[in-house]
C-alpha cells in the first residue's frame, strides 16, 4: 500500500518524538529489494497460494519484503507485489493516533466486522502496484486479520483507522483484488489514467 498525499509519515522519524510501536523494526541487514510488479501482471489478478512450509526461505522473503516496501516507500507489501505466489504480508504503518503498526501476516484472513463497528471511512488510497495514482475508497474504518507468524504461531492483528486501511488493502492483494478493483470504472480509469501519466520513484517490473 502506498502512503497517502496527506499523511505525514515515512520512514525518517525525528527522534526527539516519542512514538508508541506496536510490533518489531526489521533487521535491516538482511534482505534485498525487489522491483514491484504492477497492475496487468498476472500474479496480481489471481488468489496466491496458501504458505505450508514455515522454513528460512519464507524469513527471507519476508526481509526482502520489507527492504522491497521500504525501498519503495510504502507502508504494506503484498508477496504478489514482487512476484511472489504466497499469502503473506508485512507493513509498517501509522493508525490514525500516531501509532506505528509493525509486522507481518501469513495467510490472513479477514475477520467479519459485526454491524456496528461497520462505518465506512472515505479517505484516498493509493497501491504501489498502480504507481502515482490515489482514489477516495470508502472501507470500514477498524479491521482485524487472524493468520500466522514465519513461524506458523497463530496470530491477530487489529487496527483502525488507516491501519484498518492498510489491513484491508493488503489481505484483498492475496486474493487477487487491488483497490482499483473497487472502484466505480469511472474512477477505476482515472486511477490508470493518473498511473499512465506518471513515473514511479522506485523500481518497477514492466509488464510484457
Amino acid at each position: 500500500m502506498a502512503d497517502e498525499h496527506d499523511h505525514e509519515h515515512d520512514h525518517e522519524h525525528d527522534e526527539t518524538q516519542v512514538q508508541k510501536v506496536v510490533g518489531q523494526e526489521p533487521d535491516l541487514s538482511r534482505g534485498t529489494a525487489r522491483p514491484i510488479t504492477v497492475v496487468g501482471n498476472p500474479v496480481l489478478h489471481r488468489e496466491t497460494k496458501t504458505v505450508t512450509e514455515f522454513d528460512a526461505g519464507l524469513s527471507e522473503l519476508i526481509d526482502d519484503m520489507f527492504q522491497s516496501m521500504y525501498a519503495a516507500e510504502g507502508v504494506g507489501l503484498a508477496a504478489n507485489q514482487i512476484g511472489v505466489d504466497l499469502k503473506v504480508f508485512v507493513y509498517d504503518c501509522p493508525d490514525d493516533e500516531g501509532v506505528r503498526h509493525i509486522g507481518h501476516v501469513v495467510n490472513p484472513v479477514l475477520e467479519d466486522l459485526p454491524a456496528g463497528r461497520r462505518t465506512l471511512d472515505d479517505s484516498q488510497e493509493g497501491c504501489l502496484s498502480v504507481p502515482t495514482a490515489y482514489q477516495e475508497l470508502a472501507r470500514p474504518d477498524h479491521a482485524a486479520v487472524t493468520g500466522q507468524d514465519k513461524d506458523g504461531n497463530p496470530i491477530r492483528v487489529e487496527g483502525s483507522g488507516f491501519f484498518a486501511r492498510c489491513l484491508q488493502h493488503e489481505t484483498d492483494h492475496l486474493y487477487g483484488y487491488l483497490y482499483i478493483d473497487r472502484l466505480s470504472k469511472r474512477d477505476r480509469k482515472d486511477a490508470l489514467r493518473q498511473m499512465a501519466e506518471g513515473t514511479p520513484k522506485y523500481a518497477t517490473v514492466p509488464n510484457d
